[in-house]
């Protein structure tokens, strides 16, 4: 007996049927987002502006990094905040979210 499995992307926008996955990062944080080909272009236009003025960062390989440095600053923050934090190690994603946020 054969199976045949379909997997069909949809837009984290609408929920239509997605053309491509869209990987992006800001302050640190890399997100991804199933989109549309309207979508995708819309979130492309509203960039471009950013794109152009930017200059290309080198690649990150390995650890994801918190930014320039700023464990020590993002563990005190979440101490300060009652939020459960290792001394060392990796930086959970949700509390580098919650700092930016904050800041």
């Amino acid at each position: 007996m054969a199976t045949k499995t379909i997997i069909t992307l949809l837009d984290d926008l609408d929920g239509s049927e997605a053309a491509e996955t869209v990987r992006f990062e800001l302050d640190g944080i890399a997100y991804d987002m199933e989109l549309n080909s309207r979508h995708a272009e819309e979130l492309r236009t509203a960039l471009a502006p950013f794109v152009q003025a930017a200059r290309k960062a080198a690649p990150t390989r390995g650890r994801r990094r918190t930014g320039h440095g700023n464990a020590g600053l993002v563990r005190a923050w979440a101490r300060e905040n009652g939020i459960p934090i290792a001394s060392k190690g990796t930086i959970n994603a949700e509390i580098l979210e919650r700092y930016y946020a904050a800041h």
